[in-house]
């Protein structure tokens, strides 16, 4: 997706260059921001955008289509830009927002629009594949049943609540109460619990709405503990 939208940016800025990027080659096709602010910017036009699909901006950032209300589009940026406002132009794609998906992805940290944030670099995107973001999740008939039991390795947990792979396990506390902590040395001690490579298990941890530095913070402990594997191992971790 990365390249998709390098793309797009080049032929943007080309056509904002030039100076053709205006209403009249563009009647019924652009869009017109409203309002922008936190993230979120409100488009009135785009008469043929898609949810999902990604636009560009006359600077050249990108976005993805979220709400498409009777008046306006909610659209989300990629990336921060404080020089987008009132007035600004975006043009659709045509292209609904994708990631790269595969095994080169364990033991990486990455932001949510599939991009590396750990320093390692991009991945060879011939043996990935590309999925939707908006993809429809497996139905429960398609999933495999609960029938292996996981030890998180705390002994008060796994004690008094059995918990079994592929099981949803909500963690409830107040703030600095210790819930990351129980996720993390849940993945931590899968590495220890382990006794051969079938039975490890890959482990991935989402942090939402969490800024880079908290993320990359977390991801140091596990590489301490020798648990981040890499690509090149038979059976890996991915955090």
């Amino acid at each position: 997706m990365n390249e998709r939208i390098a793309s797009f940016r080049t032929n943007t800025r080309i056509i904002k260059k030039n100076s053709i990027i205006n209403r009249e080659n563009f009647a019924g096709y652009y869009g017109e921001v409203l309002k922008a602010g936190d993230g979120i910017v409100r488009l009135w036009g785009l008469p043929r955008a898609m949810s999902g699909e990604i636009v560009i901006f006359e600077n050249g950032f990108a976005g993805m289509v979220l709400n498409l209300e009777k008046d306006q589009i909610a659209t989300v940026l990629f990336e921060k830009d404080w020089t987008i406002g009132e007035g600004d132009l975006a043009i659709p794609t045509g292209k609904l927002a994708q990631v790269d998906c595969g095994d080169q992805l364990l033991g990486r940290v990455i932001n949510g629009i599939g991009t590396p944030v750990d320093g390692y670099g991009l991945w060879d995107k011939k043996t990935m594949t590309s999925y939707l973001v908006e993809r429809k999740a497996p139905g429960i008939i398609e999933r495999q049943s609960v029938r292996e039991s996981l030890l998180t390795g705390v002994k008060a947990i796994d004690a008094l609540f059995p918990i079994g792979r592929g099981q949803r396990e909500l963690i409830i506390g107040d703030r600095q109460t210790g819930k990351t902590a129980i996720a993390i040395d849940s993945i931590i001690n899968q590495h220890k619990l382990a006794t051969n490579n079938e039975q490890r298990m890959i482990s991935i941890y989402v942090a939402i709405g969490q800024k880079k530095k908290h993320s990359c913070s977390i991801s140091s402990n596990p590489k301490e503990k020798q648990c981040f594997f890499t690509y090149n191992c038979n059976r890996r971790y991915c955090f």
